[in-house]
């Protein structure tokens, strides 16, 4: 406990390990937010759009904070639900089992730009009749126009962008500039109040109608949506503790049993450091992402499998030579000697006496080799040989590549993962190399 304290007392003499310990902790603490409010199964059907979730997201759809910067105010989504408020909704009944149901959606639009679609998706209780409705759209000048007519199914979508007749009624042009269209000059938009009045027929007792309305924005969310509306949140957030998780493993795994074959090599030598030494200069050879490509390709993209091959070749690595070193001077020391002579086993001496003399020296080393890994994690999810299954950063930077995200515009969609790879690979490096100077007295001064 002293030793720790003292340690963190000299970290606060590097503001750049302080500003490391703080960006680390802010991923940490955004990971564990991220397994509790989003769980895995959850994040997996989010990613995959199971049960159609995303459809009332718009697609290629740029962050809702990205209005502080436009001049013009571009237009958010707006959704409209008859369930969430039943003030839109009037049921009369008409006698004989016949009501009318009546939906009025009524909504403010202050934007400066036009929206990108519209939708009107409709959900209906009946056992024989299918209900009956007619819709028409109220412009704040008090223009009407009657869209169509649809006898409807227990769940049935209409998309009011996609309807001709309705485009050839407002001059030729999408149904969604056209309805926002100033009369007197169709390049502005007209602000003010709208409405989407739906008339109904129920043929039955007992029938009942709802809809929900969705005039789609071009921007939407805190982090934008991709070209499967999906929210790109959702890997944002899930890449965080997939990609520390990762590295930390990975690091874990390799660093460890790397320092323990060391210390074994070097106690007990013989044929157990020649064996260890040959596997090491084979694996020394062997390229590291190649041999991870062709795994992905051939065996299986998971991560699980991706880590194992990790640190199975970290282990071997060119580390083992450095800490052979460290252990060559160890076991010459005077209490190694003794600690022999009092009969210690060679298991206790190899754990109890030569592992800890090196340990601070493995912890700078750790810290550092912990972002080389969520870097090589993103690495093969950019290259297509990630894990299909979860959402993370190298898996949106790959998508943004696929579907040309820079060259459309939608630069967030790269920038997003890129930045936040960026941040841990720096936060770890600037405690890495702050520790390095702690722990290594030879750097002290530098």
């Amino acid at each position: 406990m002293n030793r720790i304290t003292k340690t963190f007392n000299e970290l606060k003499q590097y503001p750049s390990a302080i500003a490391g310990l703080c960006v680390i902790l802010l991923l940490v603490i955004f990971a564990v937010y991220t397994l509790v409010t989003i769980p895995y199964s959850e994040a997996i059907r989010l990613w995959k759009g199971e049960g159609n979730i995303w459809l009332e997201t718009p697609r290629n759809a740029r962050p809702t904070w990205f209005n502080y910067f436009y001049k013009e105010k571009r237009p958010e989504t707006i959704i409209l639900r008859s369930t969430e408020n039943t003030e839109m909704k009037t049921i009369t009944p008409l006698g004989d089992g016949l009501s009318a149901a009546d939906i009025v959606f009524e909504f403010d639009y202050t934007y400066d730009r036009f929206p990108t679609e519209i939708s009107l998706f409709f959900t209906s209780q009946f056992e024989r009749s299918r209900p009956y409705v007619s819709m028409k759209w109220v412009a704040p000048d008090g223009r009407e126009i009657s869209l169509t007519d649809l006898t409807l199914r227990q769940s049935e979508t209409y998309r009011i962008s996609q309807d001709k007749n309705v485009a050839n009624k407002v001059g030729g042009i999408p149904p969604e500039q056209g309805f926002f269209t100033d009369p007197k000059n169709r390049n502005l938009v007209q602000k003010g109040t709208y409405q989407l009045v739906v008339e109904g027929l129920l043929f039955e007792d007992g029938s009942n109608l709802d809809a929900t309305l969705v005039v789609y924005g071009q921007l939407h969310g805190m982090a934008g949506t991709d070209h499967r509306r999906r929210d790109i949140m959702v890997a944002l957030m899930w890449g965080a503790p997939v990609a520390l998780a990762f590295g930390l493993l990975a690091a874990v795994g390799s660093s460890l049993i790397t320092m323990m074959l060391a210390a074994a090599a070097i106690w007990y030598r013989g044929w157990v450091d020649g064996i260890i030494r040959r596997i090491n200069e084979v694996v020394m050879i062997l390229p590291l992402l190649p041999i991870l490509i062709m795994v992905g390709m051939f065996y299986s993209r998971s991560i699980w499998a991706m880590l194992g091959v990790t640190i199975l070749l970290g282990i071997f690595g060119s580390s083992i030579m450095s800490y052979r070193s460290m252990f060559l001077q160890v076991k010459e020391s005077g209490y190694i000697d003794a600690a022999r002579a009092y009969g210690a086993s060679n298991t206790r001496i190899i754990f109890q006496y030569m592992i800890p003399k090196v340990i601070p020296v493995l912890i700078p080393q750790f810290v550092t080799l912990i972002p080389t890994y969520v870097f090589l994690e993103a690495t093969l999810a950019v290259l297509g040989l990630g894990d299909p299954v979860l959402p993370t950063w190298g898996k949106l930077l790959n998508d943004a590549y696929t579907n040309g995200a820079l060259f459309t515009g939608h630069y967030y969609w790269v920038l997003e993962p890129a930045v936040l790879l960026i941040l841990t690979g720096l936060g770890f490096a600037m405690l890495g190399f702050a520790l390095d100077r702690i722990f290594n007295p030879r750097l002290r001064g530098l």
